[in-house]
């Protein structure tokens, strides 16, 4: 089975710690919502059947379904219930639990996994049993990246750290000056041919992953306002490499792209959402924290098309796959809108419970999480 893994050399062709403040945001709107647009009609255009199912305790923390190769790692449950499935077969590969409720996670590369516990303790998995575990010096929210045979931890005092995957023993920690507030939702940490990138704020940052050592940064947002909850802009959700270019979202601040070769800003565009983006080497799609869906030019950010038919509805981040752009929201709904205009193309209702983690596709199978704990897989018909 292939593991995830840096690729030294490669250009880029595709997609102390205590925390200074105990203020820790939660994205979140006011007590007084506006009503969800309606849904219409569904249109069915796109068949989906189940092709199989498994039952996990119900979700509670801000979950990041991991994909490497035919397998998808998933969690939930106070007891920190870990569960890999093989995503082709339907069937579960192994099913652990960490004995606490999690903060983050997973991260895996198909044979290795990880979580963080509520307790900040890093917590590393193997074949279904725990090989290590280790203290944290700060809370973590970012799922640990799995790669290399090694697993790297960004904390909320801004701390990104590596560690030996089979021994937990620290291999190397970069610190950064840790701000007043922090985000409790995952941020960004993800391989990206020979660089780990990362987000410190509202800079993407290209670190090498040997030792850590900054090889470029670029700002998506500028931190402004007059106190430090408007100026909290942290990078958050899924980033998306394709057409080489690294595009990220930075919180109910901006989108942007930089250069993932030179590591320069190419564009960045004003934008509320909270959540991720995903793309392809020619648009890049998002979802803005009133519902609202937008599609950008890659290379230089223009708008192609908005639509508003889901506003006010809580969205997860968007999945480009086929001619369909997939979102789950709030109510228990997997939406699918076309990639062309924004428009439903179909739609589906899992165990109806709040969709509790961004669609991911594995293996052909669109992976779905929900609230209530289903894990759902999907094909078409």
């Amino acid at each position: 089975m292939k593991t995830k893994r840096f690729l030294p050399g490669a250009r880029l062709r595709r997609g102390a710690a205590i925390v200074l403040s105990a203020l820790v945001l939660v994205a979140c709107s006011g007590d007084s919502k506006p009503k969800p647009a309606e849904l219409p009609a569904n249109p069915d255009l796109i068949g989906l059947s189940q092709a199989w199912s498994f039952k996990l305790p119900e979700v509670k923390f801000p979950l990041v379904s991991d994909v490497s190769d035919d397998v998808v790692v998933v969690a939930g449950g106070e007891k920190g219930t870990v569960l890999a499935i093989d995503a082709r077969t339907g069937k579960e590969l192994w099913r652990v639990d960490v004995g606490v409720s999690l903060n983050a996670g997973v991260g895996s590369d198909g044979t290795l996994a990880a979580v963080v516990t509520r307790e900040n303790e890093l917590v590393a998995i193997q074949g279904g049993e725990i090989l290590w575990k280790k203290k944290l010096s700060a809370e973590t929210f970012t799922p640990p990246l799995v790669a290399g045979r090694r697993i790297f931890v960004q904390g909320a005092d801004r701390a990104t750290s590596a560690w030996d995957g089979q021994s937990g023993r620290r291999l190397w920690t970069q610190t950064r000056p840790a701000e007043a507030l922090v985000l409790k939702r995952p941020g960004v940490l993800q391989a990206v041919n020979d660089a780990l990138v990362t987000g410190i704020g509202a800079r993407l940052v290209a670190m090498n992953p040997a030792n850590g050592a900054s090889v470029w940064e670029a700002p998506i947002a500028s931190p402004r306002g007059t106190n430090d909850v408007e100026r909290l802009v942290d990078l958050t959700g899924t980033i998306s490499v394709a057409g080489g270019t690294i595009c990220a979202r930075a919180y109910v601040a901006a989108v942007g792209c930089v250069d993932g070769n030179r590591g320069t800003l190419v564009w960045t565009k004003p934008s509320s959402g909270s959540e991720g983006v995903t793309g392809d080497e020619n648009t890049l799609y998002g979802a803005e924290q009133n519902g609202v869906v937008t599609a950008w030019r890659r290379r230089d950010g223009e708008q192609i098309w908005s639509t508003d038919a889901l506003k006010y509805r809580q969205l997860t981040a968007p999945l480009a796959a086929g001619r369909a752009l997939i979102l789950g929201e709030g109510s228990g709904n997997l939406l699918l809108l076309s990639r062309d205009d924004g428009k439903l193309l179909a739609r589906v209702s899992p165990d109806g419970s709040a969709i509790a983690a961004d669609p991911v596709l594995v293996a052909g199978t669109l992976v779905v999480v929900t609230a209530k704990g289903g894990v759902f897989g999907y094909r078409p018909k």
